[in-house]
């Protein structure tokens, strides 16, 4: 829960620096089970097929959503319009989660440090 309260917290429209695998897929594993609560909710309170709690939710996350993503892509090396290839039905998303997926570069890059290094080891980013 604290990557998820890192990135709409501390990172929320944070689109610099970079962001690591952890931090983005446990903000997007925890986002998906809040939007399907929500919407559980919503079937169940305001009847089936009106989605007013998930629809807003989803509207709050949209900027730490896209933000989260494009630090990640900078931890790849890759610039943050890499995020357009969403628009490419099925090749483009597919594509994109690969890029996600892909391990961050271990150097300092264009986008900032590596931040797993914390000095001259590897250590988590929350004790």
């Amino acid at each position: 829960m604290n990557w998820y309260l890192k990135v709409v917290k501390d990172n929320y429209a944070n689109f610099k620096g970079r962001a690591r695998r952890h931090e983005y897929w446990m903000f997007a594993f925890i986002n998906l089970m809040i939007a399907v609560l929500l919407s559980i909710i919503d079937a169940v309170v305001f009847g089936p097929g009106n989605f007013m709690l998930s629809s807003l939710y989803m509207l709050v996350v949209l900027i730490p959503g896209i933000a989260v993503a494009v630090r990640r892509l900078h931890g790849t090396g890759r610039s943050g319009w890499w995020m357009l290839l969403a628009l490419i039905p099925v090749i483009g998303v597919v594509a994109l989660i690969v890029m996600m997926c892909v391990d961050s570069t271990p150097a300092p890059n264009r986008y900032g440090a590596s931040p797993k290094r914390v000095g001259n080891h590897m250590q988590p980013l929350h004790p």
